[in-house]
């Protein structure tokens, strides 16, 4: 257990064998007996260790409880085996911090995941993923406005979101699976906020879509999980509200307002007004050139939509410790900072004096 910990912290923080053993003053063939539990590293070996990696010597003795399921990428050519390997150890470590508080409390505080009921047995066309969006929206009580938090309504229905730290997370477009029967969806947590938001609605459609899809449509999953994160995001309804019902064109700006008070990118905008047929397919392409033109399919001009995060878990690691289930150590280690820092913060001490 000790030895797969130590590789899955040493890949996290992007070092190969040779790069661990040199700044550890330890021979590479020495890592890798402590990495196939050949050996075991001493005390001090063993708090120098943790010291490169960044994390604490408890991480190496944290029990395994997790199974990990149906793991699935979408990542851009670009993201290097290395990468990936850093994002995966970010991932495994934070649903393994998830699993290690939710199984100190009594009875657990999250609602497990399910499926609301009125969901169609058969998606077979387009349209339909229109109904889905909006059923999904109805059973969940979030009417046809702005979602205000697409972070906090996925985790109150059993959905756990990860965000990833690791810088090349911007290389790879979500992550979607299933942690011991738990619903799972990775972010990266400086991605800007209408990207993620696109992502968690369009994984989302993943977990509705399973099963559903008649065979004739099961090669465009892809495409209609887009189209229903769209439709999840600015229902219909909504749209023609704002747009009318049929547009010969549209400013640029009407799409610039739309993604601010929707959290859905300018380009999602362009894609929901041609799905809703407010434009026609011609009028679609004329303005996703000028998006290539402007190189706005990159970067979209303006304010980028502020990013989300996830409070739940630190909330629900206060509400533990409130309740006595742990201590402040254990919070400590459960929020990946040293004790003394996390006092401070307990006690509100690291925030800024209000001024009047």
């Amino acid at each position: 257990m000790l030895g797969e910990r130590l590789q899955r912290a040493r890949k996290a923080a992007g070092l190969g064998l040779r790069a661990l053993a040199d700044q550890a003053d330890l021979s590479h063939t020495t890592i890798s007996k402590f990495e196939n539990e050949q050996q075991t590293p001493s005390s001090a070996q063993l708090i120098k260790l943790s010291k490169i990696l960044g994390v604490r010597t408890e991480y190496f003795f944290r029990p395994q409880t997790l199974t990990i399921t149906g793991i699935e990428y979408r990542k851009k050519s670009s993201l290097t085996q290395k990468s990936l390997a850093m994002i995966q150890a970010d991932i495994f470590d934070q649903a393994e911090r998830w699993y290690e508080l939710l199984t100190l409390y009594p009875q657990s505080p999250i609602q497990p995941f399910a499926l609301p009921a009125e969901l169609p047995a058969l998606i077979e066309n387009a349209e339909q993923i229109e109904t889905l969006a909006e059923t999904v929206r109805t059973a969940w009580n979030l009417g046809l406005g702005c979602i205000p938090d697409m972070i906090d309504t996925l985790e109150s229905q059993g959905i756990m979101v990860i965000g990833s730290t690791v810088d090349d997370s911007k290389k790879f477009d979500g992550l979607a699976g299933m942690i011991n029967d738990m619903p799972v969806v990775v972010v990266g947590a400086d991605w800007s906020g209408d990207r993620q938001r696109f992502t968690l609605a369009h994984e989302l459609g993943h977990l509705l879509l399973k099963g559903r899809l008649a065979a004739a449509l099961l090669a465009d999953e892809e495409k209609l999980c887009n189209h229903f994160a769209g439709a999840f995001l600015l229902p219909k309804p909504k749209l023609i509200e704002h747009l009318g019902h049929k547009r010969h064109r549209l400013e640029i700006n009407e799409l610039h307002l739309l993604k601010h008070e929707f959290g859905l990118s300018m380009q999602g905008v362009l894609f929901r007004a041609v799905q809703a047929e407010i434009i026609s397919p011609a009028t679609f392409q004329s303005m996703y050139m000028l998006f290539s033109k402007n190189g706005w399919k990159a970067r979209e001009p303006g304010q980028p939509y502020p990013a989300e995060q996830t409070i739940l878990f630190k909330q629900l690691v206060y509400r533990a410790l409130a309740e006595d289930y742990f201590s402040e150590s254990k919070a400590a280690e459960l929020l990946g900072m040293p004790v003394a820092q996390f006092h401070q913060q307990r006690m509100l001490e690291s925030l800024e004096p209000i001024t009047h």
